[in-house]
This record gives structure tokens, sequence and C-alpha cells, in this order.
């Protein structure tokens, strides 16, 4: 399972949400995780109201 807080502490240097999509979608064809956790809310200042909606259409 990939989590989201794990992904956003390796990847601590990103600035903005967009940045994360893309990791996102990277991790998802790389990693053969088949289940996405998002246990945290990403805090940039980027960040739209549907943010869970965007990484998940990111993952899968």
């Amino acid at each position: 399972m990939l989590n989201l807080s794990e992904v956003m502490m390796e990847h601590h240097d990103l600035n903005n949400f967009e940045d994360l999509v893309e990791v996102i979608k990277h991790k998802a064809q790389t990693s053969g995780e088949r289940f996405f956790r998002m246990d945290v809310r990403p805090s940039y200042p980027d960040t739209p109201e549907n943010w869970e909606d965007r990484l998940e259409a990111a993952f899968y």
C-alpha cells in the first residue's frame, strides 16, 4: 500500500500540489502498489478542495 505521508516524506523538496500529482503518477507506474491511502492532507498553498479526487485519479 502506498501511503501519501510516505511519499511526501520521501519527496520533501516538492513545492506545490502539481509536483505531488506528478510524483504520485510516477509512483503508481513504477512501485507495483495496488492501493493508495491518503492519510494526510497536503499542506501546499495551492492544494485544491478536490485534492483527494485529483490524487486518486493520478494513482489510478
